[in-house]
């Protein structure tokens, strides 16, 4: 497989025979470690070395090429020189390999020459229908004990475990690996993708969702070789498992070295546009790899959450007091606990203690005594998981501790963590714990971070999933103006054409009138009702504002006649070249709040909607976030939840909240043209007027531009 589908796990991950084309003895070589590595990982099928130079590698009879094996290799692992990896993997499809691991780097990494080697690697790849992973890649591990293969030169097989991790940083993997084993992180599946010629995070993903030896998936990536495919596949991978990503590149910087690195198109500016599609796939998106493997530590483990309520018990304050600061910050609550749970917490610990949330039990406790108050914690109906910090000190060592968490924590479903501080190495206790189902933590930021994925995972898992609405549209008219606007040959749709185009798609806008003369411009306002807006009107002026081609609030003739004649010459002096076609005179939308909706083309993602705070401050404060289109009505309402300005919008200070559902709709309107008019490039409706509830919502501008139909995905 090339990149079109799941690989066939069998061949990647379970092979029965392994080939490493390009083994060798030589000390510090690639070729050295790793066949070696899968010696040592203690493979349970045959592993072949081939080179010509060596009659054995680490004791194993060596081939001189691919021809001389006894039979085709299910897997094969090639580091030989770019310029040679091609002719070997023709052999190795000619003897019916299904799956090959490119090490070897040299490739689209370094420029054109490289990449026309990796333009035919994959022709060849894709002619015997091989999956392929790399090349300049780590390697690939399954930590099976029916398999137990590592080829990769790790110096070590980790630990098995439940977490599948994909990386598109080779570098990455060994100091990844090591940092797995010190803080007793285990992997199914690690693979290391590098160019992703072949294989990709897309494939990884769906194969992974369906393993049966995962339950997390973990993901490093710089660029995503399918933006629209990955997150088509992670809304449903979502649904079953959690996928925890770091997508780096958020800073300038970072896209910098993330294109020399990868040879990938960023752009700059996209980072908010990655948060917002994630969150609309139900991706978690961490920036850190240590708090993407913490967090991995929390959902390896099993423990479930049915809600963001956490209870805190310590026997040191300030832990505590540090523990609710960042369950507040990262968005999990910290209920009271009920009088009987108090009552029972009062009746245990010493008189001293706080039994509120935290629970302070103070220094010199007792192991039964953590025992006795976890209980009580985890059966208070306003607590779905606890958080439990210790300091050993006394009678209640790191182990005597660790043991009184899990006689506490019982046969409860909810979840518990645990977070022991000490002067010595309590990495023993910590694994006895984590043993048992309880993920343990140094510092108690670490385990409120995972607690709150963990809930924001439950919550996304537990949404109501709403269903895609179909508006009726009046389809003709939006024939008529798209071929009204062919025949112009512009790709600036008229403001009275892009009026046309929303409104048949039920977008409504106030009345106005096409004024050629002042004398008209006054009559049509008579008959409007002032208070009324004045607009320039030319196919060549794009953003009116911007050239003093919009007034508002004139209220009456004389107001109308003097904007008239600045307007001309506030025009004639910033567009000299502007074809003008009169004013129009519209009715002044008054009272409301102003929001944009609009559509952009993505070449990664194809069709967006966005949703901001509207206006002409819109590029000054950036209040905008981003959906794939179609949109379901549950996602609309999230895009307007999540700006910034949106508390404006639920009524401040005596003000009416916004009609919010009208505001849904439209923003769903919108999502629906974004589907059925692909030759709509971009268009903003800036700004919608977003009314007091029961008003609805009201476009007072509208710019659309045109484009080719883009190509299907």
């Amino acid at each position: 497989m090339t990149g079109h589908g799941p690989p066939a796990f069998d061949e990647l991950f379970r092979p029965s025979s392994v080939a490493v084309i390009g083994a060798s003895n030589r000390p510090g070589a690639v070729g050295s470690s790793l066949f070696r590595n899968i010696l040592r990982s203690g493979f349970t099928g045959v592993a072949y070395p081939v080179n010509p130079a060596w009659r054995s590698v680490s004791g194993v009879r060596c081939y001189a090429g691919v021809s001389d094996l006894p039979e085709a290799p299910d897997l094969a692992v090639v580091v030989v020189p770019a310029p040679a990896v091609g002719r070997v993997v023709e052999e190795l499809g000619e003897r019916g390999t299904r799956g090959v691991v490119v090490i070897s780097a040299g490739f689209r990494e370094v420029g054109p020459p490289g990449t026309d080697l990796e333009v035919k690697l994959v022709r060849t790849a894709g002619r015997f229908g091989m999956s392929l992973v790399g090349p300049n890649c780590f390697g690939i591990i399954n930590t099976d004990p029916q398999v137990s293969l590592n080829a990769t030169f790790s110096e070590g097989l980790p630990p098995a475990g439940n977490i599948g991790f994909v990386s598109q940083s080779g570098a990455l993997c060994a100091g990844i690996l090591a940092y797995g084993a010190a803080e007793r992180i285990g992997f199914s599946r690690f693979v290391s993708v590098g160019n992703r010629a072949g294989v990709d995070e897309c494939d990884l993903l769906q194969a992974l969702a369906v393993d049966p030896a995962t339950r997390v998936i973990l993901l490093y990536v710089e660029s995503l070789s399918n933006g629209r495919r990955f997150l088509d596949a992670a809304r449903e991978v979502t649904a079953k498992k959690p996928v925890l990503v770091i997508k780096s590149g958020r800073t300038p910087a970072g896209e910098r070295a993330a294109r020399s690195h990868t040879g990938s198109l960023a752009r700059s500016g996209r980072d908010r546009l990655f948060d917002a599609l994630f969150e609309q796939a139900g991706v978690l998106r961490l920036d850190t790899l240590g708090e993407l493997f913490r967090a991995a530590k929390i959902f390896g483990s099993g423990i479930s959450l049915d809600g963001p309520r956490l209870a805190i018990l310590t026997n040191s304050g300030g832990p505590g007091i540090v523990a609710a600061d960042a369950a507040v910050r990262y968005g999990l609550q910290l209920p009271g606990l009920g009088a009987a749970s108090q009552g029972e917490l009062r009746r245990r610990l010493p008189a001293i203690a706080a039994v509120s949330n935290p629970v302070d039990m103070t220094a010199g406790i007792r192991p039964e005594q953590y025992r006795d108050a976890l209980q009580i914690l985890v059966r208070d109906a306003e607590v779905d998981c606890a958080l439990v910090i210790a300091t050993p000190t006394g009678t209640a060592t790191g182990e005597a501790v660790a043991r009184a968490i899990l006689e506490g924590r019982g046969t409860s479903a909810k979840g518990v963590v645990a977070c022991l501080f000490g002067l010595t190495d309590l990495s023993r206790e910590m694994g006895l714990l984590e043993a048992s189902g309880v993920p343990a933590f140094t510092f108690p930021e670490e385990a409120i971070q995972g607690l709150a994925l963990l809930a924001r995972y439950h919550a996304w898992r537990t949404r109501p999933v709403t269903a895609v609405r179909a508006f009726p549209v009046d389809r003709e008219r939006v024939k008529a103006t798209l071929a009204e606007a062919a025949a112009t040959g512009s790709t600036l749709l008229r403001e009275s054409a892009a009026r046309a185009l929303l409104s048949a798609y039920g977008i409504s806008f106030p009345k106005s009138v096409r004024a050629g003369t002042v004398a008209d411009a006054v009559r049509a306002a008579d008959d409007l009702g002032y208070p009324v807006v004045l607009k320039v009107a030319s196919p060549d002026i794009s953003h009116k504002t911007e050239v003093g081609g919009v007034a508002v609030g004139l209220e009456d003739a004389d107001q109308l006649r003097a904007a008239w004649g600045r307007m001309e010459q506030a025009v004639a002096r910033t567009a000299p070249k502007a074809r003008l076609e009169g004013f129009d005179v519209e009715a002044q939308v008054t009272g409301g709040k102003e929001v944009l909706v609009g559509i952009q083309r993505d070449p990664e993602f194809g069709p967006l909607v966005a949703f901001g705070l509207g206006g002409i401050y819109v590029e000054v404060f950036q209040d905008v976030t981003f959906r794939l289109a179609p949109m379901r009505s549950r996602s609309a309402r999230r895009m307007i939840e999540t700006i910034r300005a949106f508390p404006i919008l639920t009524g401040v200070r005596g003000e009416k909240p916004s009609d919010l559902e009208a505001l849904e709709e439209a923003i769903e309107r919108v999502s629906q043209l974004a589907l059925e008019v692909p030759e709509v490039a971009e268009l903003d409706l800036n700004p919608l007027i977003v009314r007091p509830a029961g008003e609805g919502v009201v476009a007072v501008d509208a710019r659309v531009i045109l484009g080719p139909p883009e190509r299907p995905r």
